[in-house]
C-alpha cells in the first residue's frame, strides 16, 4: 500500500544522505517499500545538488562524513518551512543529541537502529512538519516534554517521540488538561475507556504505573497518589 503522508496527490519525498553506502542501500530500500520517493546522497554536497532540483519533505543525515559533516550542514538549511532532518548518528551520547537537536533537527536516532525504527520517526517528523505547515498543532507542555494533541503523539525533553497506547494518551490527556486538581479512579477511567467502560477502577492503577514508567525520572513525582481519592498531576502545564 502506498502511503501519502503529505498529501493525497503525491507521497512524501525522503532523502538520505550518509556515506556508508550499505546504509544509504538499506534505508532506500526500506522506506521505498512503504511508498516514499527515496533519494540518496553520499555527502552534503551531493545533498545540495539534490535539494536545489526537487522538494524534499525529509532528511535522514549522518553526522559524521567527509568532508562538511551533518551538524554544519542542518545549521545551514533547518528551517520552519524546510526539510525535516532526522540525525542518524554513531554518536549517542546525551550532550550529541542535545547538539543535534539544538541545531534544528526534529528527532536524533543513535546507530545502529531498526528500520522499524526510522519509519516510525519519518512517520512522526513528517506529520509534525505538516502540522506546522498548516498551523494546525495543539501542543501542550510540561517540564520540557510536548504532547501533541492533534498527532496524539508525546515528546520527551530531548524531542524523543515516546509511544503511548490509545488508552495511555487519552489518561496523560485528561492529566494535562486538568493540572493540579485531584482525578478519582472513576474520572480517569471514563477518559482512559469511555463512559461505558466496566473495568475494575484498579486497573487505572495498573495503566498508571505504566504510563509513569513511559515518563521516566519524574514519574511518580509527575502522577502523585492522593490516598483515598485519586491521583493529582503535579507540573504547571502551558500550551507551546
Amino acid at each position: 500500500m502506498t502511503l501519502l503522508p503529505t498529501g493525497a496527490d503525491q507521497p512524501a519525498s525522503i532523502l538520505v544522505v550518509d556515506d556508508d553506502r550499505d546504509i544509504r542501500t538499506l534505508l532506500t530500500q526500506s522506506l521505498g517499500a512503504r511508498g516514499y520517493r527515496v533519494q540518496a546522497a553520499a555527502n552534503t554536497r551531493e545533498m545540495d545538488a539534490v535539494l536545489e532540483r526537487e522538494r524534499i519533505d525529509a532528511i535522514l543525515l549522518d553526522v559524521m562524513m567527509p568532508g562538511e559533516d551533518g551538524i554544519a550542514a542542518c545549521r545551514r538549511i533547518a528551517r520552519d518551512d524546510g526539510p525535516a532532518v532526522i540525525f542518524l548518528s554513531a554518536l549517542g551520547e546525551e550532550r550529541d543529541r542535545i547538539v543535534g537537536l539544538e541545531m534544528g533537527a526534529t528527532h536524533y536516532l543513535p546507530k545502529p537502529c531498526s528500520a522499524r525504527e526510522v519509519l516510525a520517526t519519518v512517520r512522526a517528523a513528517l506529520r509534525m512538519r505538516r502540522q506546522v505547515t498548516a498551523g494546525d498543532r495543539l501542543c501542550l507542555g510540561f517540564d520540557g516534554w510536548v504532547m501533541d494533541l492533534v498527532a496524539h503523539e508525546l515528546f520527551d525533553p530531548q524531542n524523543v517521540l515516546v509511544g503511548l497506547t490509545d488508552g495511555e494518551f487519552a489518561l496523560l490527556r485528561a492529566f494535562v488538561e486538568r493540572p493540579r486538581r485531584v482525578l478519582s479512579r472513576e474520572t480517569l477511567l471514563e477518559a482512559a475507556r469511555g463512559p461505558n467502560s466496566d473495568a475494575f477502577d484498579r486497573a487505572i492503577d495498573v495503566q498508571i504505573s505504566r504510563l509513569r514508567r513511559k515518563l521516566r525520572c519524574g514519574g511518580d513525582e509527575m502522577i502523585r497518589t492522593i490516598r483515598n481519592e485519586g491521583y493529582l498531576f503535579v507540573p504547571a502545564v502551558a500550551r507551546v
